[in-house]
């Protein structure tokens, strides 16, 4: 079974940084656990990232390359190209997503990395 590597963009980075200082206010212990767990989550990609779902809105109109986790009230949305996992969005569930994901993932800037895992 081949290893991934997993692979945060510069903007999933920030999207969890704005999450944890939204959460840390209320609790600083909530807010460094959900971190570690989402990270957790998204390190373990590293085996059989496919057998995440692909994202809905996108599949209905036939974009497949992009798979989510769905961890707690957060959608953490990453694509797999070759051996490589890269996490693209980590955004609230309640949010609306499609004009998001749209804007986001078919930008060029997702392209850069901020920190390699595995």
């Amino acid at each position: 079974m081949p290893e991934y590597s997993v692979v945060w963009t510069k903007n999933a980075q920030f999207d969890l940084e704005l999450i944890i200082e939204y959460i840390k206010p209320s609790s600083k212990t909530i807010a460094k656990n959900i971190f570690y767990e989402i990270k957790k989550e998204c390190a373990n990609l590293y085996v059989m990232p496919t057998r995440k779902r692909v994202v809905p809105e996108l599949q209905h109109i036939g974009i497949l390359k992009y798979r989510e986790i769905i961890y707690k009230r957060w959608r953490i949305v990453f694509k797999i190209e070759e051996l490589k996992v890269s996490v693209l969005l980590v955004v609230d569930s309640s949010r609306n997503l499609e004009d998001l994901m749209f804007q986001r993932l078919l930008n060029h800037n997702d392209n850069k990395y901020e920190e390699t895992h595995r």
